[in-house]
């Protein structure tokens, strides 16, 4: 579901998109003793964690000024800079340009100040700083991975050390200082299949993020993992609960459980809090991803709720209730079968609930997403299930006022 994107062309980059999210959960956790995360910490169960994507500065035109003006500033702990590449078992630059050289107009701009052709830092790194000015608690990671870059981590576990020295000198770069707080993980899947198949064995997770810890002592250390709770299924591919003791904490991708990859249907919500009569595969829900985790001895407060700033859809659909028939994915703005919040609300208003989140049916197409009152009932879960906090996927799916990370908080 998290994909980066590598290309500086504008045709590519819609593509990258609907790899960002084409994954979601089509799938996928030591023995050393572990320092403990020493990085501030946000009061429990409040944490509120948004990704933002290297490459929304083109096509969708989403710059971290936009960030402050929907009010999403004010709102989030944490911001996940996504996406950075692993290749050759190292950290790597994503799009060096978009991240550190691109010229900012002072419309633009967080402050207002337009770049220029002699400074030392300009792009969304820059922009990133000038956002911390203006809100000083406010922490940043590096993500690493995603959907398309994921491939990497096989060779990286290979040298867990030689990959952790790679990543901290790339995100504590001194031209860039002062921008990041610590590094996250987005291995889709450890010892699983994703965009392409990991073999790297059961321990493979555990022993990289072993390595991290002891490189980012005194930062922030975190990981996006597969919500895949069936038995025998990805979260039991790799030792999650051995590499726990050294996450500040996890995010649980609970999105993406279902969608147009399966053109004839049956028509699911991709985000269901909870199961209901008729969901297409069991164990295919947010309550099943974080039972399983939490069965695992993981503790809560290292689980983040998972939430979609888009829904899935399909085509051809002639039944309003889910489990209907289909033809295909529906139209999408940037591509077939997914579309922003902001679209779709005004595109596709919601019809109904199922699963504690919603759908909608208009014309032939039939779409879910989640709203302001199916966030609600999210939050609610959550704070019963006394979990660290919510994160989202991602930030440029939101209304320009944002409306979600508003429910949210």
């Amino acid at each position: 579901m998290h994909t980066p994107q590598r290309s500086l062309v504008r045709a590519l980059v819609s593509a990258a998109y609907t790899a960002a999210l084409g994954a979601g959960l089509l799938a996928g956790t030591g023995t050393a003793t572990a320092a403990a995360p020493s990085a501030p910490q946000v009061k429990a169960g409040s944490k509120v964690v948004g990704y933002f994507t290297e490459w929304g500065t083109y096509d969708r035109k989403y710059y971290v000024k936009n960030i402050e003006t929907s009010g999403s500033a004010a709102r989030l702990t944490h911001i996940n800079y996504a996406f950075g590449n692993v290749t050759g078992g190292k950290c790597a630059m994503g799009d060096s340009y978009a991240a550190t050289d691109r010229a900012y107009t002072a419309a633009e701009s967080v402050d207002g100040v337009a770049d220029t052709w002699d400074q030392p830092l300009r792009g969304n790194f820059n922009q990133l700083l000038k956002l911390k000015k203006k809100h000083p608690g406010l922490k940043i990671l590096w993500s690493f991975g995603g959907w398309t870059w994921s491939g990497g981590f096989g060779e990286a576990a290979r040298n867990p050390a030689a990959f952790a020295q790679s990543c901290y000198d790339l995100v504590k770069n001194s031209k860039w200082a002062g921008v990041f707080d610590g590094i996250d993980i987005d291995w889709e899947y450890p010892n699983a299949c994703g965009n392409s198949c990991d073999t790297s064995g059961r321990e493979a997770f555990s022993n990289l993020m072993a390595a991290l810890r002891s490189k980012f002592s005194g930062s922030l250390v975190t990981a996006a993992i597969t919500a895949d709770a069936t038995s025998g299924g990805k979260i039991d591919a790799a030792d999650y609960a051995g590499a726990a003791r050294y996450v500040d904490w996890y995010n649980p991708m609970t999105y993406d459980y279902f969608g147009a990859w399966d053109a004839a249907g049956p028509t699911a919500p991709h985000s269901p809090l909870n199961s209901y009569p008729g969901i297409p595969k069991a164990d295919y829900h947010t309550s099943a991803t974080v039972a399983k985790l939490k069965g695992l001895g993981i503790p809560a407060s290292k689980l983040l709720l998972g939430i979609g700033f888009y829904g899935r859809g399909w085509t051809g659909v002639t039944q309003a209730a889910p489990g209907g028939t289909a033809t295909g994915p529906a139209a999408g703005t940037y591509e077939q079968g997914i579309d922003d919040y902001k679209v779709l609300k005004t595109k596709c208003p919601a019809t109904g609930t199922v699963g504690g989140t919603a759908y909608a049916k208009c014309g032939n197409n039939w779409w879910s997403y989640d709203t302001p009152a199916t966030i609600a009932t999210k939050m609610a879960y959550k704070n019963r299930q006394a979990l660290g906090g919510t994160f989202f996927w991602e930030l440029s799916g939101d209304t320009a006022n944002g409306e979600l990370i508003k429910a949210i908080n």
